[in-house]
């Protein structure tokens, strides 16, 4: 007997997602952002790729005198993967800009979210990342002889990350 495939139950394409970046060093920045966002859709502008989504577990190994055939593993801290959104080029420069203004020392990190949808626009899964920093920015590859969207990328480090699913908060 066949089941029956919904597209809520099928593997997620994760051609589908929506990236937003929201300032959060103030009430005021929150505000504006979140406006920004509504109007504009996406913070900073659409991304055609988002990668390091991933979290890993440090162990601490402990071998217990007597007992040689294995080594204990404790947890110990939590490491978060750098995420590295790219797109395609703009004339906004507002990657650009966000990366630089750590470097004039009038930088703010940002909170984001990352939603992945479902054929139908719907978010399935989202992730919220806390304190984002950008700390590195890539321009586009210049080559006359291809024939290619111009990308850049960002890649930030954060301070936590949340996986949010539709039926509420998941930590």
């Amino acid at each position: 007997m066949a089941l029956l495939r919904t597209p809520f139950t099928d593997p997620i394409i994760p051609v589908n997602f929506v990236i937003t970046l929201i300032d959060t060093s103030s009430a005021v920045a929150i505000a504006t952002s979140l406006l920004s966002s509504a109007v504009n859709d996406v913070a900073l502008g659409g991304f055609s790729e988002c990668t390091g989504l991933e979290m890993m577990l440090d162990v601490e190994e402990y071998r217990e005198g007597g007992r040689n055939g294995e080594v204990l593993q404790f947890p110990t801290r939590v490491k978060w993967g750098k995420i590295t959104l790219k797109k395609g080029f703009s004339s906004s420069g507002d990657l650009w800009k966000w990366h630089y203004g750590f470097a004039e020392g009038q930088g703010k990190r940002r909170d984001g979210v990352i939603a992945l949808m479902n054929s139908l626009h719907i978010p399935v899964q989202a992730w919220y990342f806390r304190r984002g920093l950008p700390v590195r920015y890539v321009g586009p590859s210049l080559n006359a002889s291809h024939n290619a969207v111009a990308i850049e990328s960002i890649e930030i480090v954060h301070e936590g990350l949340m996986s949010l699913s539709a039926m509420g908060l998941r930590k």
